[in-house]
């Protein structure tokens, strides 16, 4: 029988199937960080039961760390510094790996866990964070899950696990000059909706998607979720093969042929049957910025915010008139020129070196706007040092940028990077609900490229209009 990449996926990990809609899946890998897992530790250690399988599981500070640049950073917050303290604890007692607040390979757990070859393809890859679909990219099976599913998955190395149905989003053609996969992800979903993915594992195929390299592909799985997936895949190809090779050495040679025959396995068969379909021309994507609080409301740099009335479905438009009612935006009015008083580049979706590497060939030789407040915060460690060694860092410090170190930082604003009421960002992260990077925050989310722009003019702008840089 025919099968989706997804199937085979589930099949090999299914360790019993519970009813018709519900399997108990093994987990091969579980992340956690210091905001999702302390009740689920505390339950373990309420019932008496240890750790499963100390050896697959992970764990990360990154959620409520600091970004100053500093040598040795220290979290003042006394319920920041609880969680993390906590945290240390719990792995040290359960004997589970753990990159602290100032251990040279801390990240964001989906920056770090790729990069150090943790991530393979045919993997299940389970975490207390709605966008660890990003491990799609590798031909892994990756999602998000609550506090008490950490706890059972500690305590069993299982999960309870629901059955998705299948969506095939096709996308050919080739992205032009200053579009990028965070430009074709949200036209994706301006296209079918933040909740056109709901329900479904999406797997992406075509001729565009196969000239993603492999951090891009992480940016367009990470953000599948904004369209309601419940994961987010891509087959894995020879590109994938050399990225996790080159960062898992210590795949023995008695296993590699092994592993290379498995991982060529994972595909869609050629009739296999999909629920939903659509399909894509990447030649149509221009870069792409929200203009209001959900990632799907978003339009071209070249386009007009939408009129509410013009729109046919109530909960639309009544959620388009709140959204323009908390950013202070009007129908109609052109995205373009809007001012920005704040650029933050970073996060689990645009804050690997590829990324920063756009940013810096943009604002090279260029100068931060004095309105603007602009700051990079790179995804990890080794991607500061990489930048570093590249000189990227010391081309966006002489920008005006502030070089930060490694954390989620302003992408969710539980730190002390944060907007203040009234603020505009122009932002590479995944996610502009209200108050998400602070309180009366206002985000507009963009590609690395588009806000190194902004940051240069002071406002969303487009920028092909800056003809020399390499977009």
């Amino acid at each position: 029988m025919a099968k989706t990449l997804y199937q085979k996926l589930v099949e090999s990990h299914t360790v019993a199937r519970l009813d018709e809609q519900n399997v108990l899946l093994y987990a091969d890998l579980h992340i956690m960080n210091e905001y999702t897992s302390p009740q689920a530790f505390a339950g373990l250690k309420e019932a008496g039961r240890p750790v499963a399988a100390p050896g697959q599981n992970l764990a990360v500070v990154d959620h409520i760390i600091p970004t100053h640049p500093v040598s040795i950073r220290v979290i003042e917050d006394p319920s920041s510094a609880l969680q993390a303290t906590n945290l240390a604890k719990n792995c040290t007692g359960h004997g589970i790996v753990l990159f602290d607040t100032n251990d040279a390979l801390q990240g964001i757990e989906h920056v770090i866990a790729p990069e150090l070859g943790m991530i393979r393809p045919g993997m299940v890859v389970l975490c207390g964070d709605s966008h660890t679909t990003t491990y799609g990219a590798f031909g892994a099976l990756g999602f998000g899950i609550g506090t008490s599913e950490v706890e059972h998955v500690l305590a069993t190395q299982t999960l309870v696990y629901r059955l998705a149905k299948n969506m095939r989003i096709r996308v050919d053609g080739l992205l032009p000059p200053g579009s990028s996969a965070k430009d074709l992800i949200m036209h994706v979903i301006s296209c079918i909706g933040a909740q056109g993915a709901r329900g479904y594992a999406v797997e992406f195929q075509g001729s565009a998607i196969r000239a993603l390299s492999i951090e891009a592909r992480m940016t367009l799985c990470n953000m599948a979720v904004e369209a309601g997936a419940r994961g987010a895949l891509i087959a894995p190809d020879d590109a994938v093969q050399r990225y996790v090779l080159d960062r898992a050495p210590e795949i023995a040679a008695h296993h590699l042929d092994a592993a290379l025959a498995d991982w060529a396995t994972l595909y869609s068969d050629a009739d296999a049957v999909f629920d939903v379909e659509h399909a894509f021309d990447a030649s149509d994507v221009a870069p792409y910025v929200t203009w209001g609080t959900s990632p799907d409301q978003a339009v071209p740099v070249t386009g007009k915010i939408p009129f509410p009335d013009a729109m046919m479905d109530a909960t639309l438009r009544a959620a388009s008139e709140q959204a323009l009612r908390y950013t202070g935006l009007q129908g109609g009015a052109d995205i373009e020129g809007i001012a920005v008083q704040r650029v933050f580049i970073g996060s689990c979706t645009n804050a690997r070196i590829e990324d920063l590497r756009v940013v810096a060939a943009i604002v090279k030789g260029r100068k931060v706007a004095a309105s603007v407040r602009a700051m990079v915060v790179p995804g990890s460690g080794a991607v500061r040092r990489q930048a570093e060694r590249e000189g990227i860092a010391q081309i966006l410090i002489d920008s005006g940028f502030e070089w930060r170190q490694p954390g989620c930082s302003m992408c969710l604003a539980m730190n002390d990077d944060f907007l203040l009421p009234g603020e505009r960002c122009a932002s590479t992260t995944n996610r502009n609900f209200e108050g998400r990077q602070g309180r009366g925050g206002i985000t507009h989310l963009m590609s690395p490229a588009m806000a190194a722009a902004a940051a240069i003019a002071g406002c969303i702008t487009d920028v092909r209009k800056l003809g020399d840089a390499h977009v």
